[in-house]
């Protein structure tokens, strides 16, 4: 009886003796752990979280940038719901996205198919359609601006060649919008079929295989295979382009910010916030302008959110 008792408190020793070197060495992997993480939580915290609660503060406040912030409650938000410069502005953005999004996606699952071919120089093709987005938006407005040129612009040379209409492509209040989309699509295709070939590439040979015995064709298979098995890839695009869409700016800086004739038509509420904050300096009033951006780009990613519980499936 003595010897189980002490055979009992050595094992009992010897497991927590195990339970303290486990204890140990989960302590030293969390520190590590953390070590690792604390330059990306640091930089998220300095230059997102903070500059983010500060802007809330100054939307209820009225500031020039220099002298002392003056609290004004809800005065800006009041301002803001009067503001035709805003409320178009903020139709614009929506009429932006609208066209912008759709479009891209479209394009970018084609895209993606056709690079998910099996030919010759398919990393060539690849690089290529990448190469606009690791592009500058500066050099993509500035080269664009060019061929937009209702005088010497390369796409009205072709056009008049053809005899065809020459439009005044970023000077036409009804088609500088659409011009600002199509410079936009073709910018942000490469990046969404770049993630949606990721996904194609991820889908089981076996599926099409299958389909094929059954006597499916290409289209069905597209629509009935591919389609639904990019759901998770596809969400993820239509969410970032969402939110990229509603911060439009770089692009109507560059081609139409120093034509104040223009810009009803063509401004974005991004647009808004930075010609009222570093304009005007009227930097209480942008920070508003920010903060109900931040609620609309919120609002509109819950909503999808929502929704892609209805046709992403993840198995």
């Amino acid at each position: 009886m003595m010897e189980l008792n002490a055979q009992a408190k050595g094992y009992k020793r010897e497991i927590t003796r195990r339970k303290r070197g486990f204890s140990r060495l989960a302590l030293h992997e969390a520190m590590w752990a953390y070590l690792f993480i604390a330059p990306v939580v640091l930089g998220l915290g300095i230059f997102y979280i903070a500059p983010s609660l500060v802007s809330f503060f100054l939307s209820f406040t009225q500031w020039d940038g220099l002298s002392a912030p003056t609290f004004i409650g809800i005065g800006n938000f009041t301002a803001l719901a009067h503001d035709g410069v805003f409320l178009r502005a903020m139709m614009n953005t929506l009429l932006y996205t609208i066209g912008t999004v759709p479009l891209t996606c479209a394009f970018a699952i084609v895209l993606a198919a056709l690079l998910n071919s099996q030919i010759r120089g398919m990393i060539v093709y690849r690089t290529i359609y990448f190469i606009p987005v690791i592009t500058m938006p500066i050099a993509v407005g500035m080269v664009w601006k060019w061929l937009y040129n209702s005088e010497y612009g390369l796409i009205n040379y072709v056009l008049g060649s053809l005899h065809l209409p020459q439009p005044n492509w970023l000077f036409d209040e009804k088609i500088a919008l659409i011009s600002i989309i199509m410079i936009s699509v073709w910018s942000g295709v490469g990046y969404s079929a770049v993630i949606l070939l990721a996904g194609l590439q991820g889908i089981s040979a076996s599926y099409y295989e299958a389909a094929s015995l059954d006597g499916a064709g290409k289209v069905y298979q597209f629509f009935r295979i591919t389609i639904p098995l990019l759901g998770p890839s596809l969400f993820f695009v239509t969410v970032i382009s969402f939110i990229n869409s509603f911060q439009a700016f770089d692009l109507i800086f560059i081609l139409v910010g120093k034509n104040d004739s223009m810009l009803d038509s063509t401004r974005t509420i991004v647009y808004n916030i930075w010609e009222n904050g570093f304009k005007y300096f009227n930097m209480g009033y942008a920070s508003a302008e920010a903060f109900i951006l931040f609620l609309v780009i919120l609002i509109f990613t819950i909503v999808q959110m929502y929704f892609q519980k209805k046709w992403v499936h993840y198995q």
